[in-house]
């Protein structure tokens, strides 16, 4: 695998508007200077572009995105048991999402959600599906692997609450069918040797290997920011005009990155099997 020269990390939203605040990128390059935020009002289709332009430029970048590309598969041998239409595989889904959700402005994912077979395995405020299983509901295999980790996963089939991942998830995936054939993601795609390839990240999982203690998850002061960017051989980042989880997350996954990428055994994770690979996708990060 030829070395990466940029290292780009996305803090995601699923806000079903057009600008998100929650939507932050990071980019960091081969260097110890420390990732610069750049500050855009980023929009969904913002960020679309702007990786079809890497692409198209050969950028050797490695992207990463704080979303989870594929829902459970391997624990019911389906995405969506009851479902004639469930997909077989990860780039299946992301064209059904985006098929479902056309008619959705800001490349959001309501109608998906809403569809009535859909809707039946999402717990929703004041809709929880027949087919939401009771507790926390369905994990991916590498999200128990995050949870071997002492983070804290939530179910991509929770869409109710301030930490849920659900809806960032089911836009990302309308991002991902948009990119397809060109730019990958790994594991669902080989790395390539040239250009960019896309990673699922888990802005938490920096944050712990920076040395940030569990039950304390969010970065918001510059101190603690270049605290954690030293852990990963980082200087300090340039003074930024607010500090929020968004923008920090992004800085920190950024500096990361950098450093995991030289990691061979993330690359070759040891419960990662290939049909794993194709339906649920992997973490970058989780051994």
């Amino acid at each position: 695998m030829s070395r990466f020269t940029d290292f780009i990390a996305i803090d995601w939203s699923g806000q079903a508007v057009e600008r998100p605040k929650g939507l932050a990128v990071a980019h960091a390059t081969a260097s110890t200077a420390a990732p610069l935020l750049i500050d855009r009002s980023w929009s969904r289709a913002n960020i679309l572009g702007w990786l079809g332009e890497l692409a198209a430029a050969g950028t050797r970048a490695l992207i990463g995105l704080d979303l989870s590309p594929a829902f459970p598969f391997a624990d019911e041998g389906t995405y969506f048991p009851a479902w004639d239409a469930s997909p077989a595989d990860g780039p299946a889904l992301w064209k059904l999402v985006d098929a479902l959700s056309a008619d959705d402005p800001h490349l959001a994912a309501t109608s998906f959600v809403g569809h009535p077979h859909a809707r039946r395995h999402f717990r929703q405020r004041g809709d929880c599906g027949d087919l939401f299983p009771a507790g926390r509901g369905r994990f991916r295999v590498c999200e128990h692997g995050q949870e071997a980790m002492r983070l804290s996963p939530y179910s991509c089939f929770n869409l109710v609450g301030a930490s849920q991942v659900g809806k960032s998830s089911l836009t990302g995936m309308r991002v991902l069918h948009r990119l397809r054939g060109r730019v990958g993601l790994w594991p669902f795609d080989a790395v390539p040797e040239t250009g960019p390839v896309l990673v699922e990240i888990y802005t938490s999982l920096a944050a712990r290997e920076a040395g940030m203690r569990k039950g304390i998850s969010k970065i918001r002061d510059a101190a603690t920011l270049d605290a954690m960017l030293a852990a990963f051989g980082s200087e300090p980042h340039a003074p930024l005009p607010r500090y929020d989880d968004h923008a920090t997350d992004a800085i920190l996954s950024a500096a990361w990155l950098r450093v995991a990428a030289e990691r061979q055994e993330l690359w070759a994770p040891a419960l990662l099997t290939p049909e794993l690979a194709r339906t649920e996708g992997w973490t970058f990060g989780v051994p």
